[in-house]
């Protein structure tokens, strides 16, 4: 009896240690909204400037930039008009600051030609009504680098077939890579710091949806999105499968992992370089947003989920992480915060996962982009009540 007593003491010694206590809660902040930004669809941060990307509509359909200050003040404006129409779809920044923009033009009309005519005699004075002029297709892949003065520094094209959709970009010291889908097929398309297009590479067979991408320093590029078809030999395993893929320099499929949930529908929405993931998962009526950290061999370190619209998007500054979600109901960590229907919620974690500061908004909705500056903090921009965009701040320090 006595040497039960001694081992049952002893085992408790070693397991309560490892034991957790129940997670501490953590008060609700609120997030602070600097400026609307009515039309803006895409937000990116360049050391002190905050970048909001617009397409507007006029003789041809142009691109609108604005930059704003920390404090929302407009710092300057910028419209790419080239004569033809022009649609920018994903944005990044280089670590100069540069930000380059992804998208689609159509092709410079052709020049016409005037011969003189013989007038046909109009007795009636019938007036004859002028032909608009058909818009062009967006089949252009074209590439915009601007400074971070809001001037253009260069514009690269690449006569494609058909026209397309492009869902990320990705910059670093090798190159761009581009992430996006003609023909309701995938494709990555890589181009050289000089400026020279490789072969777009298809990836699957049109049932394959890639949402982000993230540039290696070696020129390979690591894919992240959706896919109901076989990829890299990995056959699906939910109703649809997040998938994570490295795809090497040369364009060949080096690894795949898939992210599955039984009888579950999962998807990667974004990523960063750091590999910081947020994701949507939905088995049934429930639907969450994950949080997953993973290594360069796709490993998760590790993952965090919340009950969420399934909008999320997700960055990591310093050993932090910060995900931004659409939340639609309580959350057990977080004391202060009962939102109505699908409000921003931007919850901070620390480098094990846990979290450890959380800002709401009543005012906003679902996220539409997450970025961060070390001069700026973590900045976001999300629709307001009215649908309208608005640029909001965390700050981090």
């Amino acid at each position: 009896m006595k040497k039960r007593l001694a081992l049952l003491v002893t085992i408790s010694l070693v397991v309560t240690p490892l034991a957790h206590g129940a997670p501490k809660k953590v008060a609700l902040k609120k997030i602070s909204i600097i400026a609307d930004a009515p039309a803006a669809e895409m937000l990116l941060a360049s050391k002190t400037s905050i970048i909001t990307i617009a397409t507007v509509d006029s003789k041809t359909t142009d691109i609108a930039l604005q930059s704003n200050d920390v404090n929302g003040a407009v710092i300057w404006q910028k419209v790419i008009d080239s004569g033809v129409d022009e649609v920018a779809m994903a944005s990044a920044v280089d670590n100069a600051g540069n930000v380059w923009l992804a998208g689609y033009s159509s092709k410079l009309p052709a020049a016409i030609i005037e011969t003189n005519t013989v007038l046909a005699e109009n007795p009636d004075l019938v007036v004859v009504e002028q032909l608009i002029p058909l818009r062009g297709d967006l089949s252009v892949l074209t590439l915009w680098k601007i400074a971070a003065t809001g001037e253009v520094l260069t514009t690269y094209t690449y006569q494609q077939e058909l026209p397309g959709l492009i869902n990320a970009i990705s910059v670093n010291n090798s190159g761009i890579s581009i992430a996006g889908a003609v023909s309701e097929k995938s494709f990555l398309q890589n181009m050289s710091a000089a400026g020279a297009f490789a072969t777009p590479i298809t990836v699957g067979s049109g049932k394959t949806t890639i949402n982000a991408v993230v540039r290696n320093s070696d020129g390979s590029s690591s894919l992240f999105g959706s896919s109901t078809e076989t990829l890299g030999g990995k056959k699906l395993a939910g109703i649809r499968d997040g998938f994570l893929m490295k795809v090497s320099k040369s364009g060949a499929v080096s690894s795949v992992v898939r992210s599955s949930a039984a009888n579950g529908d999962r998807a990667w929405l974004s990523a960063d370089s750091n590999l910081l993931l947020s994701g949507s998962v939905k088995v049934g009526k429930v639907t969450e947003s994950a949080i997953t950290k993973f290594t360069s061999t796709f490993s998760p370190t590790w993952t965090i989920r919340f009950p969420s619209t399934g909008q999320s998007r997700a960055v990591s500054v310093a050993g932090m992480s910060y995900a931004a979600i659409g939340s639609r109901s309580e959350i057990s960590t977080i004391s202060g915060w009962k939102p109505t229907a699908g409000q921003l919620l931007v919850i901070g974690l620390d480098a094990k996962g846990v979290v450890t500061s959380a800002f709401g908004s009543s005012e906003l909705g679902n996220p539409i982009a997450l970025a961060y500056s070390k001069e700026l903090g973590i900045i976001g921009l999300a629709p307001k009540t009215d649908q309208k965009s608005a640029i909001f701040r965390i700050p981090t320090r």
